[in-house]
């Protein structure tokens, strides 16, 4: 008879349950929806004011973008960096903390299951008041051994909601290393070339000096001869201290960018001296840069991505508070077996168990619920704002930086052209002045003038191919969006249902 009525009440209880669960599913809060970002409106060419520039191509943007500058070297500093980069890997680790956050916002969605056991021996007071009513007051032992079983049954989608944001975090936290995945190779990619650009502009530096060395010498030969003054030869020797000036500048810069790729290969000092120190000529640009089509542009962005996950997060958290509103029921459950004599833990008699729901209603919060849910929603806007901001900054900078680098292409022809110019020029002032005809203030002149348009084209070089690591960055190459992200990962979907009940008018 205590049989059939143990399953009689168990199984009221899975009817209550299912007449529970079959009103889950009435989630509150907004549901969340993409937001327009208009990108579409983005032209992806350079203005008209440079009619000269090199063409950019509709094709899809490469993810290992640096390979266009076929340089061996930097594509292999590129894959180290991708691999042993200190700020990748904490980016990373970053990931897996919240994987974990997500696993924690799920199991609220599952039913608790906790065993316990217990043992204690204990004896009454002769002189308490148990003791005054009969009670034996010898030391027993008192055994028990059983099962706890909890749920919330998530009605509001308050959990669901919870595991909704948790997830949408975690897509942030994908896409945050992704940033920094595109940061990293465009800052490799800068401080290679920068570093290049520096050898070069070494090299200019020593010929220049060679040069010099040449002009005193024959300037020395004059004032001997007698057919110079001491002006030429002191202007000589000062032509020749200014430039050897530059050398111990030039090679502090150039150990500097080494050991700053060193820093990006989480390397330390000096590691990559011996592979970089030898100079080697800045990579040719690419004559056809592939930038993709302007619809791309929102997909490709990794912070574009990271801050629509940061809105979709904020949305969720908007539900999370408006469910607090609500009445939580959960059910309880306890089963075991508890005796006086271990022996006894085995006999159908040791039985105990209690099962039943919860309820719990706020009524009074002092406003606490009412400010939180005004908190979330201020949040929300906040990160509305953000993703704007984020789209509008992507939107300048690819503008950007496909004007500079149509404009660096321009500075560049002119340059080359003025630096051939001013070549000529040395040249024949030189011959003049070895055959007596002009005084050495015109070489001098067209030293100053050669070792300027030199410093000029190499920097404008330099600058050039820095204006297509911008672009790239702007574009957002450097890492693969078609990869994705782990579906496994990815949040819930949504009920298209507006919310059933709504909150008390009462300040909660």
């Amino acid at each position: 008879m205590t049989s059939q009525r143990l399953l009689s009440q168990l199984r009221q209880c899975a009817i209550a349950t299912l007449g529970a669960v079959s009103l889950a599913g009435c989630m509150v809060g907004p549901d969340f929806v993409k937001p327009e970002n208009g990108l579409h409106q983005t032209v992806l060419a350079p203005r008209q004011d440079y009619p000269s520039a090199a063409l950019t191509s509709d094709a899809a943007v490469p993810s290992q973008w640096w390979l266009l500058f076929n340089d061996a070297a930097l594509a292999e500093l590129q894959s180290r960096a991708q691999a042993d980069n200190l700020d990748l890997l904490i980016a990373s680790e970053r990931i897996e903390q919240s994987r974990a956050q997500l696993g924690i916002a799920s199991s609220q969605l599952l039913p608790s299951v906790a065993a316990n056991a217990s043992y204690t021996r204990e004896g009454l007071s002769e002189h308490g008041k148990f003791a005054a009513l009969g009670a034996p007051t010898a030391p027993d032992n008192f055994w028990q051994l059983g099962f706890d079983a909890s749920w919330e049954l998530d009605l509001w989608g308050r959990a669901q909601r919870t595991r909704e944001g948790a997830a949408a975090t975690l897509e942030a936290t994908v896409y945050d290393r992704e940033a920094a995945r595109v940061a990293l190779s465009a800052e490799v990619a800068r401080t290679y070339l920068q570093l290049r650009g520096t050898q070069a502009q070494l090299d200019i530096a020593q010929q220049n000096l060679r040069i010099a060395e040449r002009t005193l010498g024959l300037a020395e030969s004059r004032e001997r001869n007698g057919v110079a003054t001491r002006f030429e030869t002191s202007s000589a020797r000062a032509q020749l201290a200014t430039i050897k000036a530059l050398v111990p500048e030039l090679t502090q810069r150039r150990n500097a960018l080494m050991n700053a790729l060193a820093l990006l290969m989480g390397e330390q000092p000096r590691t990559l001296d011996a592979q970089l120190r030898q100079a080697m000529p800045l990579p040719s640009l690419p004559t056809r840069v592939p930038v993709g089509v302007p619809s791309e542009l929102a997909h490709r962005r990794p912070d574009i991505l990271r801050a629509e996950a940061q809105l979709h997060a904020a949305t969720a958290a908007i539900g999370v508070a408006k469910a607090d509103f609500y009445p939580r029921i959960g059910l309880k459950g306890k089963v075991g077996v508890e005796a006086f004599e271990s022996s006894d833990l085995a006999s159908w008699d040791s039985r105990f168990f209690s099962v039943g729901p919860t309820v719990y209603l706020p009524i009074f919060q002092g406003g606490r619920l009412t400010q939180r849910l005004a908190l979330n929603q201020s949040r929300q806007k906040t990160a509305a704002l953000a993703y704007r901001q984020t789209v509008l900054r992507a939107w300048h900078e690819v503008d950007n930086a496909l004007d500079a680098w149509a404009a660096q292409q321009r500075r560049h022809a002119e340059l080359l052209d003025s630096y051939e110019q001013n070549k000529q020029a040395l040249q024949s002032a030189e011959r003049g002045y070895q055959q007596g005809a002009t005084d050495y203030l015109s070489v001098l002149t067209a030293q100053l003038n050669v070792l300027a348009s030199q410093t000029s084209l190499n920097d404008s070089a330099t600058n050039a191919t820095l204006t297509v690591v911008n672009l790239y960055k702007s574009l957002g190459g450097g890492w693969d969006p078609q990869a994705g992200i782990d579906h496994s990962t990815a949040p819930p979907s949504v009920a298209l249902a507006s919310p059933v009940v709504s909150p008390s008018k009462a300040d909660q």
